[in-house]
C-alpha cells in the first residue's frame, strides 16, 4: 500500500483557488485521488474564513469530503512534545502532531514552519515558488 497524506491548511486554500490542481504533482494527486485527511486545525480554518456564501458552500463541502482528524489524547501529547523543543505557533504544532501520530507525510508548501520537527515527512507539491 502507497503513502498516505495530510493536507496542510495551506495546500487545501490552494486546491479550492485552483492555484494547485491535483495533477500538478503526483503526491497530491494520490493525497486526493479518492479521499483526503485535514486536521481539525485545517477544517476549523477553512470554515472560520469571512466568505461570500457561494465560497463557503464550497470550503464546506470540501471539508465534508474530507477524512478530518479529531484531537485525540496521542495527538495532544505530540504537540505538546513538539512546542517544547522549538517555538512553533499552536496550530501548525497540532497539524504536524497529527501527521506524526499517524506516520503520514504532510503536504505543505510552508516547509519552514515544520522545520526541525523531529519524526515528520514533508512534500511540497509547490517547490520553487515564492
Amino acid at each position: 500500500m502507497g503513502q498516505t497524506y495530510i493536507l496542510d491548511t495551506n495546500i487545501a486554500i490552494y486546491l479550492l483557488n485552483s492555484t494547485l490542481k491535483p495533477e500538478d504533482h503526483p503526491d497530491l494527486q494520490m493525497a486526493t485521488s479518492l479521499s483526503y485527511n485535514l486536521s481539525i486545525i485545517t477544517k476549523i480554518e477553512l470554515l472560520g474564513w469571512k466568505t461570500s456564501a457561494m465560497q463557503e458552500r464550497q470550503i464546506e463541502n470540501f471539508v465534508n469530503q474530507a477524512n478530518v482528524i479529531n484531537l485525540t489524547d496521542a495527538i495532544v501529547d505530540t504537540t505538546i512534545q513538539i512546542r517544547r523543543q522549538r517555538k512553533i505557533k499552536l496550530p501548525d504544532a497540532v497539524i504536524a502532531a497529527t501527521a506524526i501520530t499517524y506516520d503520514w507525510v504532510l503536504l505543505t508548501r510552508n516547509e519552514k514552519d515544520f522545520e526541525r520537527i523531529r519524526g515528520i515527512s514533508l512534500v511540497n507539491p509547490m517547490p520553487g515558488t515564492p
